[in-house]
C-alpha cells in the first residue's frame, strides 16, 4: 500500500507557490554566481547578447552535434518539462509514480550522455562533471529513499537533483557562445 500525501484545503496552490518560490530563489542564486564566476568574460557575454535574436531552432548547427549532446539535450528538456509537472502535481499515486520512474530514466540519460561530452575541457572531463558525479549518486539514493518510505529524504533528494540538476543548468546552458544559446538565439 503506497503513502499518499493529503492534497491541501486549498487545492494543492500552496504546492505551486512554494515550487514558484524555490524556482525564483534558485534562479537568483543562480545568476549571482554566474556573474561573479563569469565575471571576465562578460564583454565576450555582452556581444554575444547584444546579437539576440530569437528563432527556430538552428536544425544545421543540430545536425552537426554528436549524438550525446543530442541526447543530452533532449533528455535535459524533456526532464525539465516532466521535473516541474511533478513538482506541481500530488504526490504517491499512480501518476507520480510512473512518471516518476519516467524522470528517472531522463535523468539517468542526461547524467550518463554527459560523461561523453569532454568538448568543454579539450577532450577531459570538466568541473561540470562533479554534477554528474553527484547525479548518479544521489538519484539511486532517492529511489532507495521511496522504496524504504521515507519519503522526506526522498523529496529532499529529488528537489535537489531537479532544482539544483536542470533549473539551475538551465541557466548555464543559455549563456551566450554555448550550444543551446547557438540553438536558438544565435
Amino acid at each position: 500500500m503506497s503513502s499518499v500525501s493529503p492534497t491541501p484545503p486549498d487545492g494543492g496552490s500552496s504546492v505551486r507557490s512554494r515550487f514558484g518560490r524555490y524556482f525564483a530563489v534558485s534562479m537568483l542564486v543562480v545568476a549571482v554566481i554566474l556573474y561573479i564566476a563569469l565575471r571576465g568574460s562578460w564583454p565576450y557575454i555582452a556581444q554575444k547578447a547584444a546579437t539576440l535574436r530569437l528563432h527556430a531552432p538552428d536544425m544545421a548547427l543540430w545536425a552537426r552535434l554528436t549524438l550525446p549532446i543530442k541526447l543530452h539535450i533532449l533528455g535535459a528538456l524533456s526532464a525539465l518539462a516532466l521535473g516541474a509537472i511533478l513538482m506541481v502535481r500530488r504526490k504517491g499515486r499512480l501518476f507520480h509514480r510512473t512518471a516518476g520512474w519516467v524522470w528517472v530514466s531522463l535523468v539517468a540519460l542526461v547524467a550518463g550522455s554527459s560523461l561523453f561530452i569532454t568538448n568543454l575541457n579539450h577532450g577531459h572531463w570538466s568541473i561540470l562533471h562533479l554534477l554528474t558525479a553527484w547525479t548518479l549518486i544521489a538519484l539511486p539514493l532517492a529511489v532507495l529513499c521511496a522504496k524504504r518510505r521515507n519519503l522526506a529524504q526522498h523529496r529532499r533528494f529529488m528537489m535537489g537533483l531537479f532544482y539544483g540538476g536542470f533549473a539551475i543548468n538551465l541557466f548555464i546552458a543559455f549563456i551566450p557562445g554555448r550550444t543551446m544559446w547557438n540553438l536558438m538565439f544565435g
